[in-house]
């Protein structure tokens, strides 16, 4: 599936006789922002009522965190998303949703009203302040690519224009905050933006190609390593394009799981290093050629660094740098290499993948004896079960911890059906990115898979689910307390424990949507397959996992991160 807007925004139209409150809901339409979440208060109270007049479908949720989630994974989907809240008690509970946006690339707008400019003469100690009126943005400033306070009429259309413009052009969220007096403004003189100049370095491309071309036409046994970024910028199909053409392998990271369809007949799977499955590892650092595209190189995603790249053998382009072995082309936008590199039509490779790599549609497990079923509930066999029913219409969200490393053993059929914070790693994304991932597509099955102590922190957003009548598949793995905090830390330490709750009868609280306890596979197969059937509400799977229980993939992380905490 295709980024939303990849080819840009919409052409603006005419400004006329527009306050900035008008002006700024028509720019976000222009970029295809079709819902916001949030939660108003009285700072924000004028716009917010100006955006529930508007097109725009405004998005009630339980808290700001929990919107910021929910546009974080609309975003993802749809291409851009808007969040909305209230000034510091609002903005600086969001702020570690906009900090995970900005570290994983997801284009957010974080909409925020302010005390009117007319309130802050000599500077008077009002409601949510904190130190100053600056205190607010000065956050954002740190946690988003663009911010502004829209304090001067003459200057507000254009600098709407630059932020948004920031926000779609470097897939990062940006920080726009609106004084309640200034909502209602016209101005009388309307600046036009004028977008600055970052034309490319031709000679820089044309190098570059060259280089490349030659490298990929001499290697014997090339990868391409697909990142995050080949997502967010809606380069799947030049990927794809360039591995047929050249008839190289695909792998791709733990956060870039899913930017191209993992059924495809290139496709190897995950690359993690020691952490993932040796087999995928030895075929790529088995490689003389290596095209890591997109891709963000951080610890998870190389393996807690037990990856083994030599860089003489890297050609590195992301939206920030272009490095092919040590040598650096500055000014060569990632998508104009991938458009060049493909025209360059480098000699095809002969690499054949091993039958052992090639990625299988998936079978149900074989059933286990009751005996064994008895001894509880395994996360792996939940994983395969689940494994058996995606498809292309599925969107799978994985919360941290267990969540996400088992989940790396489904085959996600489309690209952009898998949704985790995989860099930033915050705790509690699943379930309120689960209301983004059901407003951005309705119409696609969403399962979400969590760990209690996630949903304990964030579990609450069932409540929007239920009264927007969304119906995803959630389901809780329960080990009563954080189960990769144990494995990384051996011992019995209390505070890795949490309190168990019923999680299954939480529907009956939410008022809608069905519960289901599982202690063993059998049970687990029998709310699957219900759940599964019913697109009519909200379940709610409580799965009690065997005690010491975890993925084969944790364990290998395990090992390694351990040996850093100790």
């Amino acid at each position: 599936m295709s980024v939303a807007n990849a080819s840009g925004p919409r052409q603006s139209h005419e400004i006329g006789e527009q306050s900035i409150g008008s002006y700024l809901i028509d720019r976000l339409q222009d970029y295809g922002i079709k819902d916001c979440f949030g939660i108003p208060g009285d700072y924000v109270l004028t716009f917010y009522s100006q955006l529930q007049q508007s097109p725009i479908r405004m998005i009630g949720c339980t808290r700001e965190d929990c919107a910021g989630f929910a546009a974080d994974a609309y975003a993802r989907i749809h291409g851009m998303g808007a969040v909305c809240v209230t000034y510091c008690v609002g903005g600086l509970s969001v702020a570690n949703s906009i900090a995970g946006a900005y570290a994983e690339k997801s284009p957010v707008v974080l909409l925020t009203g302010s005390p009117g400019l007319n309130e802050r003469v000599n500077n008077p100690l009002l409601h949510h302040k904190v130190r100053d009126f600056r205190t607010q943005l000065d956050v954002f400033e740190k946690l988003c690519i663009a911010a502004t306070e829209l304090n001067d009429p003459m200057t507000a259309f254009s600098e709407i224009d630059r932020v948004l413009d920031a926000c779609y052009r470097f897939k990062r969220p940006v920080y726009i905050d609106i004084p309640r007096d200034m909502v209602n403004v016209v101005p009388p003189v309307a600046r036009a933006y004028r977008r600055p100049d970052h034309a490319e370095d031709q000679f820089a491309l044309s190098e570059a190609v060259q280089e490349a071309s030659e490298r990929i036409s001499r290697a014997q046994r090339p990868i391409i390593i697909a990142g995050v970024e080949i997502h967010r910028f809606g380069l799947s199909e030049q990927v794809i394009a360039l591995a047929e053409q050249t008839q190289i392998p695909i792998a791709s990271t733990i956060l870039g799981k899913s930017v191209v369809r993992e059924t495809h007949p290139l496709f190897i799977g995950l690359y993690e290093g020691a952490m993932g499955k040796s087999e995928v590892t030895q075929y790529v650092e088995e490689s003389d050629c290596v095209l890591l595209l997109g891709t963000f190189m951080t610890d998870i995603n190389l393996g807690i660094y037990t990856a083994k790249l030599d860089v003489k053998n890297c050609i590195y382009a992301t939206s920030e740098q272009l490095q092919i072995s040590y040598h650096h082309f500055p000014q060569v936008s990632l998508k104009h290499f991938l458009d060049e590199l493909i025209l360059s039509n480098p000699k095809r490779t002969q690499r054949s993948i091993p039958n052992d790599l090639h990625v299988k549609a998936p079978v149900p497990p074989q059933p286990i004896s009751e005996a064994d079923d008895r001894k509880g509930l395994q996360v792996s066999r939940i994983i395969a079960h689940l494994n058996t029913r995606l498809d292309s219409k599925s969107i799978v969200i994985a919360d941290i911890g267990d969540s996400l490393f088992a989940a790396t053993e489904l085959v996600i059929h489309d690209s952009t059906d898998f949704i985790s914070p995989a860099y930033y790693t915050s705790m509690g994304f699943s379930v309120p990115a689960a209301l983004g991932a059901c407003v951005a597509r309705p119409d696609d099955r969403v399962v979400v898979i969590c760990g209690d102590g996630a949903f304990q922190m964030t579990g609450q957003e069932i409540s929007t689910l239920v009264r927007n009548g969304y119906s995803p598949i959630i389901i809780v793995l329960d080990n009563h307390g954080y189960g990769t905090e144990r494995m990384l830390q051996k011992g019995d330490w209390a505070y890795n424990e949490i309190h168990t709750w019923n999680y299954h009868l939480l529907p009956s609280v939410y008022g809608g949507g069905k519960g289901y306890l599982v202690r063993s596979e059998a049970e687990f197969c029998q709310a699957i397959d219900a759940a599964w059937n019913d697109r009519t509400q909200l379940h709610l799977i409580h799965a009690k996992l065997a005690e010491g229980d975890a993925s084969n993939t944790l364990t290998r992380l395990a090992e390694r991160l351990g040996q850093r905490i100790e």
